[in-house]
């Protein structure tokens, strides 16, 4: 059963699952995947649209299938006086007509969302008889599947305990500037990444062993939970080489263009798989959040980075070639420009997901800077691991960040399917943020802003617009003390501080109930839920600042802290109700919090 167009419904595809979509006026489609049911036997369906809490909901012979309910954002399509079409997309379109091979009966549609009990009792016909009504809920666009490498076996779970972190994250339903766990709380995320945080790179052809558990201690130290765990899909690039593991095997027959063996990319090297569930565990242990860069754009943009790329006409066994149109560089890998790329490239994204569906700390990323070009691509790659990982036990947020050089802008970002988005400058993020307002989550990276820049006003500033910062951050502490700051700005360990200050409150507030409300501190930075009872202000330059409590009764506490020293001060309680005239009692940039 679906509306064409934007196909929204009810289909049963060629791979035997039920799949349930719904778009929204964003053009953002948002589903549900059954397990694999097989043909020849009758089996009742529903789908429900709770528009009021956003759920899209999917049940076979009764039972709410794995995965479901999903949320939802936005407003969903009108398709006006569209057809609802049962048994076909559309029978009168050319190549979307989707004709279903079986028969269908006792077919309900409802102006309402059914419960799960109902929908129960109308298995076991229980229930009253339906209403029939005009307004239908229907379907998907089948998404082909290519095939596989064959999968080499993946380490089972380490045993240790998960420090606090408690179920894969998900989108908030009350507050989409964040994401949230089996608590029910905001997890906001910060912290600091490097580029060779999971591959080692070598600096001028000398190979250096990172020292993983000395940055995690750092990290720790400095209350991060949050890690972008960097990939680089070359080999080659300017003085940063050789970079391993790599994700293929170097089987030959053959030598590539950086002398080693070439690659063979229907055969995964196991150990680059292993070592990356091992770094998510790792952090795991730790409480840290890890999100996995699947693609690099600065593995392509130029000859000398694509010189040593598994998709080079001359890098490989099987014949492919990523540079079609002979320019040198490889942006098109990051296109649909080549089909057997883009299959090669989703076998890969399914095999790690195969290696981490069951980590509970996880994120995906597309792709790091990759080019405008690549819009296409990686909605695509959103969307087959949504589809992928609907077959697995766990859902992980997946994210698509700013893509290099004009004319990509936030836009792209915005109208994507991804959960999360990291955007470039254009709306001043760098400076004076705009405040997030729940269409995405944003997880706002100075790599995207800089390159490497950001001090600890920036990151107050973010936390305070709703905004989730992290910090490129060229760390040094490596097995042999090498390692370039690749020139742009020295670290700022204040800024570092900072992200770790800002998670401290964040744990400490009902940040799921606060919003970024610019309208009642006269500063411009203020996380507020009047009704709760709490504020949080940032002032620049400390002094004297308005806050309005008018949308709050009783008294409140009074906490001061000084982002510069770490030091927390109480001050005397205050009355609700009014706009309140507040005093640091201290110089400089200063944090208010107040409380019932």
């Amino acid at each position: 059963m679906m509306r064409p167009g934007y196909h929204t419904g009810l289909v049963y595809m060629n791979d035997g699952r039920f799949h349930a979509d719904v778009w929204n006026t964003s053009n953002q489609k948002f589903f549900v995947l059954s397990g694999v049911v097989a043909p020849g036997a009758y089996h009742h369906v529903a789908m429900t649209v709770d528009d009021t809490a956003k759920q899209l909901h999917l049940y076979v012979d009764g039972q709410e299938v794995s995965g479901s309910p999903t949320t939802y954002t936005g407003m969903l399509r009108d398709y006006g006086t569209a057809p609802l079409y049962i048994g076909s997309g559309n029978p009168f379109a050319a190549s979307w007509k989707w004709m279903f091979k079986g028969t269908i009966d006792e077919v309900g549609v409802y102006n309402r969302a059914l419960p799960g009990q109902e929908v129960l009792a109308r298995v076991s016909g229980t229930a009253p008889a339906p209403t029939p009504v005009s307004d239908p809920v229907p379907t998907p666009t089948p998404v082909s599947n290519p095939p596989a490498p064959t999968p080499d076996p993946t380490p089972a779970p380490l045993p240790n305990p998960s420090v606090g972190i408690d179920g894969p994250l998900r989108v908030s339903p009350s507050n989409a500037r964040y994401f949230t766990d089996n608590t029910g709380r905001a997890v906001y995320l910060t912290g600091s990444h490097t580029w060779n945080n999971f591959q080692d790179i070598g600096v001028n052809g000398n190979q250096i062993t990172f020292n993983y558990p000395g940055y995690l201690d750092f990290l720790q130290g400095l209350n991060h939970n949050f890690i972008r765990l960097w990939v680089w899909e070359s080999t080659s690039g300017g003085n940063w080489t050789p970079r391993a593991p790599q994700a293929f095997q170097r089987t030959g027959p053959g030598t590539a263009e950086d002398g080693g063996a070439k690659y063979n990319l229907s055969q995964f090297d196991q150990g680059y798989f292993d070592r990356l569930r091992q770094r998510i565990i790792a952090a795991r242990d730790r409480g840290m959040y890890v999100s996995i860069m699947l693609f690099e754009g600065w593995s392509v943009h130029t000859s000398s980075q694509f010189f040593g790329h598994p998709y080079g006409r001359n890098n490989n066994v099987n014949g492919i070639s990523g540079d079609l149109n002979g320019d040198g560089n490889g942006d098109e890998v990051h296109t649909l420009a080549n089909g057997a790329v883009t299959s090669f490239e989703e076998a890969y994204v399914r095999k790690v997901i195969d290696t981490v569906n069951d980590l509970d700390n996880v994120l995906y990323e597309i792709g790091n800077e990759v080019t405008p070009d690549s819009t296409n691509w990686q909605y695509r790659l959103i969307n087959t691991i949504k589809q992928y990982e609907a077959t697995k036990p766990k859902r992980h947020p997946v994210g698509m960040t700013w893509q290099y050089s004009p004319p990509a802008n936030n836009s792209n970002l915005f109208n994507s399917p991804a959960d999360w988005i990291s955007p470039h400058q254009e709306e001043d993020y760098m400076s004076n943020p705009p405040a997030a307002d729940g269409r995405k989550v944003i997880i706002v990276d100075t790599d995207h802003l800089w390159g490497l820049g950001g001090d600890r006003a920036w990151a107050w500033r973010s936390f305070l617009r709703g905004l989730n910062p992290i910090y490129m951050d060229s760390y040094t502490d490596h097995s042999d003390g090498a390692f370039p700051n690749d020139g742009n700005a020295a670290p700022d360990p204040d800024a570092r501080k900072a992200m770790g200050h800002t998670l401290s409150y964040a744990k400490r507030m009902n940040l799921i109930a606060m919003t970024p409300r610019e309208d009642l501190a006269s500063t411009g930075y203020c996380l507020a839920n009047p009704s709760g009872g709490e504020y949080l202000v940032y002032a620049q330059n400390g002094g004297t600042f308005t806050v309005n409590l008018s949308g709050t009764t009783g008294s409140l506490n009074v906490e001061w802290f000084n982002p510069g020293t770490g030091q927390t001060i109480a001050g005397a309680p205050i009355a609700a109700g009014a706009t309140q005239s507040m005093s640091a009692p201290f110089g400089g940039m200063s944090v208010l919090y107040l409380r019932r």
